[in-house]
């Protein structure tokens, strides 16, 4: 008696669940390698290399425990990076957000033309960030520079000059970076939301900040979520601009634009204390991980409005 059916199929070889299922994890196991290669295998070597005494230009790299740890969170420029790198997003997240929100909110009523304005938001996102920083500290020139003209206009000194205004001049470009970024994803997420709510709420009475509260916000949340970690991360990452920015003096005036990734740059790749560097590194990346689950945590909790 001939068997035919599953029974068949499965005595000639796999399944074919079996083999969706294999297909699957097979395509899955290409980026997952390329994930651990990339970013895992480095991560790991940073913290095996930050428990060395790790110099490129020499072989001798004992075990040390600890002791790279001690040295970085006992230095004060360290201190310093990570109180700049605090003010560059305590500056630079709220107002990225707020005017990305805005501008989306103001794209998402216009009627002709929204496309063209979605790009020229988008253009300064994909424009490279070492021209950008470049064209940016000209225009801060205090001999010709049009930002350094007005600021003198307005009794203001030459803001990259300046300790108190480098900072925030900074992070005037990093805003001006990464607004297109937010804008297009703010408007994809009000789109997102089904004009049916608005309409009922209209009906029951409901008009403008009450919509805004009781509707856009609360379905925006996921959104709101991403952006904020994503522009976190951004904020908490930032070199390129730092150092290009402030080329001839990098991190200066008197390191008041130092970030932790400029810190580490410095240690590793000029003072070559690759041990060390790699110790910032891991409490950087210590932080990062924790200021994310953090807000995770504390913004996808359920709200009642």
């Amino acid at each position: 008696m001939a068997v035919s059916g599953p029974a068949a199929r499965t005595r000639r070889g796999l399944s074919l669940r079996a083999r969706r299922t294999l297909s699957a994890y097979t395509f899955l196991a290409v980026p997952l390698g390329f994930f651990l290669a990339i970013r895992i295998a480095p991560a790991a070597g940073a913290l095996v290399i930050s428990l060395h005494r790790w110099n490129i230009v020499g072989t001798d790299q004992p075990f040390v425990g600890l002791a790279n740890f001690r040295e970085v969170l006992s230095d004060r420029q360290f201190w310093q990076a990570a109180a700049n790198t605090l003010r560059y997003a305590a500056a630079g997240i709220p107002a990225q957000l707020a005017l990305g929100f805005a501008a989306a909110l103001l794209l998402r009523r216009a009627v002709r033309f929204r496309g063209f304005f979605r790009t020229v938001y988008f253009v300064p996102f994909v424009t490279p960030v070492v021209a950008a920083a470049w064209v940016w500290q000209w225009m801060y020139s205090p001999n010709f520079g049009p930002l350094a003209m007005i600021a003198g206009r307005l009794g203001l000194p030459a803001p990259l000059r300046t300790p108190a205004l480098a900072l925030y001049a900074i992070t005037a470009l990093v805003v001006w970076e990464y607004l297109g970024f937010q804008v297009v994803i703010f408007l994809a997420g009000l789109e997102a939301i089904p004009q049916v709510y608005y309409e009922a709420a209209a009906v029951d009475g409901a008009r403008g900040w009450d919509l805004f509260r009781h509707i856009t916000v609360p379905l925006l949340n996921a959104t709101l979520v991403f952006s904020v970690v994503y522009a976190t991360i951004v904020y908490l990452q930032l070199f390129t601009q730092v150092l290009n920015m402030t080329f001839g003096d990098p991190g200066g005036p008197l390191g008041n634009t130092a970030t932790i990734v400029l810190y580490v740059y410095t240690l590793g790749f000029q003072r070559f204390h690759m041990g060390q560097a790699a110790a910032a590194t891991v409490v950087l990346f210590a932080a990062l991980l924790g200021v994310a689950l953090l807000q995770l945590t504390v913004l996808t909790r359920r709200v009642e409005y």
